[in-house]
């Protein structure tokens, strides 16, 4: 087994072999524009990308022509918050998201109130969850846009989407998710759930890095919005600039491997996750699992390890990758600010490692990742003066 060992799949993934393969073709020998209709070179091209973007559409339940190609979530997640702010300002200025979302969307959120849109923030219960009657109750006939993601990046938490979604659909609101962390780990149909707008990304999903999609619903209502990026009118004038032919083949592949594998990839990585976390608890005192129990993505295990300093015990096992929380958020030495929404102890707070498992995680390496963890916080908690066996009752939970 080579070290370091990966378990930070909600960061980032290793590109599927297979996807590579696919790619190769075209940065080379099919390396045309498919925005160049005149030739062979550009017809070739934007068959690969017509092609991508019918498969991708019927992956997610879609209409080919809702599928947009962007650089990544991040941007998608702009494209279709701004979009819509910019296109249905007159129509209302209320937007509505929850205080656990991604850094794209807050920060998003926070600068169209500088533009004077007013946003409200929905708390969450201990486990990351909203309350859907909270939400009915702050929907206004000035709403244009609710926004929550169906899965959290750091504790794996699942939202009711589809009765967010069929809310918003009664209430006459637009519907927006970022399903960066749940696309290819459970399945998503967006006409099923109601989604009107949808964001998610090649490098979860062992894809390329640099491409992403925003799925815009097409009727029953036809979603439009204000594109951002002005140019040459690509994707139907929602985003311009050249496309990312090699990665859009990437993606298209990544997401054929997983309509293949996920139910069985699914159970195996949620299985080795339960077995590690089990072991936590059998061999280990005052361990407590953040995030929902039961409703939560297959590959996350976010773990707080009482009485240890996350960024202590990180660095101390420099030999296994993992994170306190987003990859997009890593310069900032705050706490998580998803874990401070669950209003956590400073102790629960400060203890919290995001584990994440992935497609080519071994049985060996949660082995050793499980005793590598188990003696390490051992270790640190028997040298800290202040820990006490009792210090603090832990209930009794599962994953």
């Amino acid at each position: 087994m080579k070290t370091p060992v990966y378990m930070d799949y909600h960061a980032t993934t290793p590109v599927d072999p297979e996807v590579v393969t696919a790619m190769l073709p075209y940065f080379s020998e099919h390396f045309g524009n498919p925005a160049s209709r005149q030739h062979r070179f550009g017809w070739i091209a934007e068959e690969a990308v017509e092609t991508a973007r019918k498969s991708i559409a019927d992956f997610i339940g879609a209409d080919s022509r809702g599928i947009i190609f962007t650089s990544g979530a991040t941007e998608s997640n702009n494209l279709a918050i701004k979009g819509v702010a910019e296109l249905l300002k007159q129509k209302g200025d209320h937007i509505i998201t929850v205080s656990t979302e991604h850094k794209s969307v807050l920060d998003t959120c926070h600068r169209l109130e500088k533009f004077g849109f007013h946003v409200t923030y929905l708390s969450v219960d201990e486990f990351g969850t909203i309350d859907l009657n909270q939400l009915r109750e702050q929907i206004t006939p000035k709403t244009i846009l609710v926004s929550v993601m169906i899965a959290n990046n750091e504790i794996g938490t699942i939202q009711d989407v589809v009765s967010i979604g069929s809310m918003c659909k009664e209430r006459g609101v637009l519907f927006h998710t970022d399903a960066s962390q749940a696309v290819g780990k459970i399945p998503i149909n967006v006409g099923m759930m109601n989604i009107d707008l949808m964001s998610f990304t090649g490098h979860k999903i062992y894809g390329p890095k640099g491409i992403g999609v925003l799925y815009v619903r097409q009727s029953d209502p036809r979603v439009k919005l204000t594109g951002q990026m002005d140019g040459g009118g690509h994707e139907r004038g929602m985003r311009s600039g050249t496309l990312n032919v090699p990665s859009i083949v990437g993606l298209a592949k990544a997401l054929e491997i997983a309509r293949n594998v996920m139910p069985e990839e699914s159970k195996r990585i949620s299985g080795l996750r339960d077995m590690m976390f089990s072991a936590f608890l059998s061999q280990l005192d005052d361990v407590v699992l953040n995030g929902h129990p039961k409703n939560r993505l297959p590959n996350n295990l976010n773990v707080s390890f009482l009485h240890v300093e996350d960024s202590v015990l990180m660095m101390t096992m420099k030999d296994i990758a993992v994170s306190t929380g987003s990859a997009c958020s890593t310069s900032n030495p705050d706490p998580s600010h998803v874990l401070k929404a669950l209003k956590f102890s400073n102790d629960r707070l400060h203890s919290a490692i995001r584990f994440g498992l992935g497609r080519f995680t071994t049985q060996e390496e949660v082995d050793y990742t499980v005793g590598r963890v188990i003696e390490t916080v051992s270790r640190l908690r028997q040298s800290a003066s202040s820990y006490s066996k009792n210090q603090i009752s832990v209930p009794e939970q599962s994953v």
